[in-house]
């Protein structure tokens, strides 16, 4: 029985996210200002679109903040205990953001129900100001991420957070002027039930993508059904079975499967050509590239006696 395993480049080649701590530092900080004058405007004008806007830059800072201690792990090398080191780190973080942002969208959802029945008296003309305040702040912090973020699912998470609150503060805004301009105060509770669906299917969307990487479903874009027809057109290959495919991390899809070949294989030498043929199989003929592989070669009597369980996916 022969067993191989295959990684292609090194972590700092292939799915290694980088260090992007500097701008998370400048965004948080960023953040941490808006938080400060908007919960001033909120005491100020009483405005549930900017209460909930603010909540959801309170919610941002937190999330810049996990996301920095995110970052700052995933670079903490792999060990004996942790192979991966932390790498993962980064999928758990985007989740508790995606958490916090449904819990919030839900809150928001209520109360500006509860407030298109009987709206309070809020001076449009403070909660114009804060609402361009935090707009120009948010808008700053967006460019600082935005070069960053596609680089891995923490930054994604906090450029959609930052994203969503800019919006947020657009809305703010627009419900200022129309308070100002028609004396139509409903519109402080409509602004608020806009931020809230920017929120909430962004952050459902989030949820249902880092859930599908911690429960190891197979990569999005990965068909397993496909990657097993190109492994069986190999020469000598006789079955393939027991494959999985999951996501360790941002860049970072991993492949194992048990391949059936021929016995003469192992009595010709060819068993670390048949390995190398499947390795470059996974790694190049795929939308996925699958670059950290791990394959067991064997022939059909090993196979054979193998455990049920092994035999009960794909196949």
């Amino acid at each position: 029985m022969g067993a191989g395993h295959h990684h292609g480049p090194s972590v700092e080649e292939a799915g290694q996210s980088g260090d992007h701590r500097k701008k998370l530092w400048i965004a948080f900080g960023i953040t941490a200002v808006i938080v400060v004058v908007q919960l001033v405007g909120t005491i100020i004008t009483g405005s549930l679109s900017l209460l909930t806007d603010t909540v959801h830059a309170i919610t941002d800072a937190s999330g810049l903040l996990v996301a920095l201690i995110a970052a700052t792990l995933m670079l903490k090398p792999p060990t004996t205990k942790r192979t991966w080191g932390f790498r993962r780190i980064e999928v758990v973080a985007a989740l508790g953001q995606a958490t916090l942002l449904l819990a919030i969208g839900v809150y928001a959802a209520i109360e500006g129900v509860r407030r298109l029945v009987e709206p309070p008296e809020v001076p449009p003309m403070e909660l114009l100001v804060f609402g361009v305040l935090g707009l120009a702040a948010n808008i700053l912090a967006l460019t600082v991420l935005a070069s960053s973020r596609g680089a891995n699912f923490n930054m994604r998470a906090a450029f959609l957070e930052v994203l969503n609150d800019a919006l947020g503060s657009l809305g703010v805004i627009v419900a200022a002027i129309v308070i100002a301009t028609t004396g139509f105060l409903q519109a402080d509770a409509i602004a608020s039930l806009f931020i809230v669906a920017l929120i909430v299917p962004r952050a459902y969307v989030l949820m249902r993508e880092t859930l599908s990487v911690l429960m190891e479903f197979t990569p999005k874009g990965l068909d397993l059904d496909e990657v097993r027809r190109h492994i069986m057109e190999l020469e000598h290959v006789i079955d393939v079975h027991d494959m999985h495919a999951s996501t360790v991390a941002t860049g970072l899809p991993v492949l194992t499967a048990h391949i059936v070949v021929k016995d003469e294989c192992f009595t010709s030498g060819h068993v670390a050509q048949q390995l190398q043929a499947v390795q470059q199989c996974v790694a190049e003929h795929f939308d996925v590239a699958i670059h950290h592989s791990t394959f067991q070669i064997e022939t059909a009597a090993i196979a054979a006696h193998e455990p049920a369980v092994l035999k009960h996916d794909l196949s």
